[in-house]
């Protein structure tokens, strides 16, 4: 299948670069997923949208402020790192941008701090050797690091985003990336769920590059996800399996999570890593319903979107969001699709 299939064309005005105020503010369309014409709505509507019985599952995955700016020992050079995933001790994965390409044995200076490039991958991945671990790299990243805002929020991010780039879920640190559909969630929207009947779980996904980084493939059978880790707890396993209405994935990275851990008979708890690449002609075993924003042209994301809806009915959805102005990406709209 050609990855052109998942292209659109989306007015630059339209790609949100501001949070709104009210977290569940934001418009909703609600997409019924075998037939039917879309419904606009609100999410702050979603209690009326769903069933008692349903579950929604959610990721609870804290963004770190993972983007480090700094100069090469040296030269001077300007070095920008997004630190991706930890590797044990002080070395974490990373992608660099500089003027030059970084070598093995490159040191770079940042917030009084020097870091060790111990492997250069190719294609700007690192491997590179923090100045601290445990509790004492978390304060470093906290002083040192900015929130990594996706680069079509085009402003610096501001001392703002550490909280609204960040869901009410947020527990579990180590995410480059917010899980977004979480973001419009509130905890008053959370109780009137639950007075509707419905049951709140969590997994943790920690977003990294197979989220996020571009197809470059032709063909989408060709793309390959990096992997990405995850946790199932056992409550969450024992709510998910004993659901008596719908299981509704909070987001694409609890969709993925779900289906990576589940058998083909029920969801297992426990840890693992995931590569799991969901495209059209994926058949679904955990999930049932997804709230989800509105993604990329040619993204995996959106390729998961178009495998759980189809892709005729994803496309015409996607034009009549952008006919009618919704706002897309990580702060903007939502849909539903149940």
């Amino acid at each position: 299948m050609d990855v052109g299939e998942f292209d659109y064309e989306l007015p630059r005005e339209l790609i949100a670069q501001e949070p709104l105020p009210e977290r569940d503010a934001s418009r909703l369309l609600v997409l019924p997923r075998e037939r039917g014409e879309p419904e606009h709505r609100m999410v702050r509507e979603l209690p009326a949208l769903l069933r008692s019985g349903d579950v929604l599952v959610v990721n609870d995955a804290r963004v770190i402020p993972a983007r480090v700016r700094g100069r090469k020992e040296g030269t001077g050079g300007k070095v920008e790192l997004l630190l991706v995933e930890p590797l044990g001790g002080a070395d974490w994965l990373a992608l660099s941008q500089s003027s030059k390409p970084l070598r093995a044995g490159a040191t770079v200076e940042a917030h009084g701090a020097r870091l060790q490039v111990v492997e250069a991958r190719g294609e700007g991945e690192l491997v590179v050797r923090l100045p601290a671990q445990g509790e004492a790299l978390w304060r470093y990243l906290e002083e040192a690091g900015e929130m990594p805002l996706p680069p079509y929020i085009e402003r610096p991010a501001r001392p703002d985003d550490r909280e609204r780039y960040q869901t009410i879920f947020a527990r579990e640190r180590g995410a480059v990336a917010a899980p977004t559909a979480g973001l419009h969630f509130t905890p008053r929207l959370l109780e009137d769920l639950r007075g509707k009947g419905l049951q709140i779980a969590q997994i943790t996904l920690h977003v990294g590059p197979g989220t996020f980084l571009p197809v470059r493939a032709r063909r989408v059978e060709d793309h390959r996800m990096h992997r990405e880790r995850y946790h199932v707890p056992a409550a969450t396993a024992e709510v998910v399996n004993a659901a008596r209405g719908r299981v509704v994935a909070v987001g694409t990275t609890a969709l993925r999570t779900l289906e990576a851990a589940h058998d083909g008979t029920s969801l297992r708890a426990g840890s693992g890593s995931t590569d799991l690449f969901i495209a059209p002609g994926y058949r679904f075993r955990a999930v049932q319903g997804l709230f989800t924003n509105f993604h990329l042209p040619r993204s995996t994301l959106l390729m998961l979107v178009s495998a759980f809806a189809g892709l005729p009915r994803v496309r015409a959805a996607y034009g009549e969001a952008i006919a009618r102005r919704y706002r897309f990406f990580s702060y903007g709209d939502a849909m539903l699709i149940v």
